[in-house]
């Protein structure tokens, strides 16, 4: 007997499904399309090439969301009995599967409008902090109205195709066998297929933004999952143990002539810092702002009037204008500042099962008597921050150490900076009163979406939009250091100020530096003349040159260097969007991804630079060495990479 496998009786429902899921996939690409309002990709050959990629995609996608239907046509037995249940089974499960389609759509909208993508590796990260996740969604969004558009636009969805599939779901059932055969080739043929099948490359030459247009985002979502702890050995170019040892080895003694590796043959960035002058026992505070680009601080060339404080401070300060945040989210500038490491793939450290007995600045600072502190507005459980920085020498204090009364305003994130600031400050009162040094580090959080913040402060109306969360945040910034300036402390203190992150994500290229450059700058009146510093630099070298600074010597396996003295030989910055790590020197970028993917970019025009090229080819040796050797210590120290 010749089998025929098409989706003929009960398996007629396959198709109705196929029908509303892709078309549920279109319009929501057609949105976003829309809603980005990007010229380029208005181009017929770019319209193309999105809608026909998207439909890969969401084919892809459909091979698995049909896995429930599939099942159940091939166990639910036939006859007038069989197909009767059949019939209820499958229209309850298209209900299910209508809502969570819909549902998805307006979740896919909604961190769009947050990130410029589709769901990804932060999506992972969030479902496991969902009290901060959906307090924020709660918070800065109409979520009734939301849910109520979801309820209605189901229902009419599921009205309108309610008969057609529950006339396909009770017709008649092939046999047992053609059943099987069906269930075979729609829930492991396909799923297998597509597994082991399909890869990035469709969309790889693509610019971001019609990347993230031509992906679905169910598949993004799953995709992330399993690529959450991505090894790096496993995936990216490598070289050869040897040649990475002798790379970093020439950028360490061409930067450094005080250079003296440890004893450990297998670790070339174990070396020993020695400064040869007298130890400075100063206290440090470093605040790590929320989101705040350079774009917004008018000393660093961006937006005016927004941050009067911070540029007041700039003009006499130690400022940094070339330097860049290693990646989009707050867990990567804290690894960053904490670690002076490159931004590996997959997770933050501090996000990682064994994150634990790591060097980090707070442990040299402990090392050498200060008390290392981490203070954060909110409840430092968010992104394992109170496991991270408690098990590598800081004591952690958030925001449940601030009483009810003593908070002025709070979001989901935490409390307002001013409330945070006044907790900080009393924490380093009480310590100096015992004439301890410390060392503090300041997390904000009030640049943050919702962008609420106490009423009266400044002139921009709380939840206005990010311009407001900036002034607020510049505000506070001002009433701390106003109020420091009268503790007796205030000048034994060095004052560091640098963003967590910029606010912005893709932009024309995979790594756009403009989407990276953060403010640094560093304070201390009598000890610190002003000086602006332009060469290149990355989130990674401030805790070397705040150590050199201090003439504080150390063993060190920190990947940073001091910009002072070493920028000037490699002034150079590490930057990732977690699939993809970036190496930028010369006016060039070092993309590297999976599947041992490589490429080299212009900075500025963000074209392509043959990797024959001599500059370009010694720039891929280096990012490799950097990459691998970091990952491999990051696996060696926290249990992955």
């Amino acid at each position: 007997m010749k089998l025929r496998l098409r989706f003929t009786g009960r398996f007629t429902v396959m198709a109705l499904i196929s029908g509303v899921m892709l078309s549920v996939s279109l319009i929501t690409r057609l949105g976003l399309l829309w809603y980005e309002g990007n010229a380029a990709n208005y181009s017929i050959s770019s319209l193309a090439d999105i809608l026909a990629v998207g439909l890969i995609y969401d084919l892809a996608t459909l091979v698995w969301l049909l896995l429930p239907f599939s099942l159940i046509a091939f166990l639910v037995p036939s006859g007038p009995a069989g197909r009767t249940v059949n019939g209820v089974i499958t229209s309850t499960v298209f209900a299910v599967f209508i809502v969570a389609l819909v549902f998805q759509m307006v979740c896919e909208a909604i961190f769009w409008n947050e990130f410029s993508s589709r769901f990804n590796f932060i999506a992972v990260d969030y479902l496991l902090f969902t009290r901060e996740v959906l307090g924020n969604i709660k918070q800065s969004y109409p979520v009734g109205q939301l849910l109520a558009g979801v309820g209605m636009v189901s229902v009419v969805i599921f009205a309108l195709m309610v008969r057609p599939v529950w006339r396909a779901a009770i017709s008649a059932a092939p046999t047992m066998r053609i059943r099987f055969l069906y269930f075979i080739c729609l829930s492991v043929v396909l799923p297998a297929l597509v597994f082991f099948g399909l890869g990035e490359s469709l969309h790889r030459q693509m610019n971001p933004s019609a990347r993230e247009l031509a992906s679905n985002g169910t598949y993004s979502l799953f995709r992330a999952f399993r690529n959450n702890e991505l090894s790096y050995k496993e995936n990216y170019r490598l070289l050869g143990d040897p040649e990475v040892q002798n790379v970093l080895s020439e950028e360490l003694l061409e930067a450094h002539e005080g250079y003296r590796p440890l004893n450990e043959a297998d670790d070339v960035m174990s070396r020993h810092i020695s400064t040869g002058g007298r130890q400075l026992n100063k206290n440090v505070v470093l605040v790590s702002i929320e989101s705040l680009g350079s774009d917004y601080v008018d000393a660093f060339g961006g937006a005016r009037g927004l941050t009067p404080n911070l540029d007041q401070l700039a003009a006499e300060s130690l400022i940094f204008t070339n330097l860049y945040a290693t990646g989009l989210r707050t867990v990567r500038g804290l690894e960053a500042i904490s670690l002076s490491v490159p931004p590996t793939p997959g997770r933050a450290v501090p996000i990682r099962v064994n994150n634990k007995g790591l060097p980090t600045l707070g442990m040299v600072f402990r090392q050498h008597g200060y008390d290392s502190l981490y203070l954060y507005g909110g409840y430092s459980l968010f992104d394992n921050m109170k496991d991270f920085f408690s098990g590598n020498g800081y004591v952690v204090i958030d925001r449940s150490a601030i009483a009810s009364s003593d908070i002025t305003h709070e979001t989901i994130w935490g409390v307002a900076d001013e409330d945070l600031y006044n907790l900080a400050l009393r924490e380093l009162d009480a310590r100096a009163k015992l004439g301890r040094k410390f060392f503090a580090h300041i997390m904000t959080t009030s640049n943050h979406r919702p962008y609420t913040y106490p009423a009266g402060r400044v002139s921009i109306p709380s939840h206005s939009g990010r311009n407001g969360a900036v002034q607020y945040t510049d505000w506070a910034i001002g009433e701390f250091m106003r109020k420091a300036r009268k503790r007796p402390w205030f000048q034994n203190t060095v004052f560091v100020f640098v963003a967590d992150h910029t606010s912005h994500g893709r932009g024309r290229i995979d790594l756009p530096p403009e989407n990276y450059r953060i403010p640094l700058l560093i304070y201390s009146p009598g000890f610190i003349d002003h000086r602006t510093v332009d060469d290149v630099a990355s989130q990674i070298d401030i805790a070397p040159t705040l150590l050199a600074l201090l003439n504080m010597g150390y063993d060190s396996h920190f990947y940073g260097q001091n910009i002072l003295q070493e920028a000037q030989y490699h002034p150079r910055a590490f930057m990732a969007n977690y699939l993809t790590v970036g190496y930028m020197e010369h006016g060039m970028i070092v993309e590297l991804g999976p599947r041992k993917y490589v490429r080299v970019v212009d900075a500025a025009s963000g074209h392509e630079i043959t990797q024959t090229d001599p500059g370009a080819a010694q720039l891929i040796m280096e990012a490799v060495s950097y990459y691998q050797s970091a990952a491999a210590y990051i696996r060696r120290g926290a249990g992955s990479g």
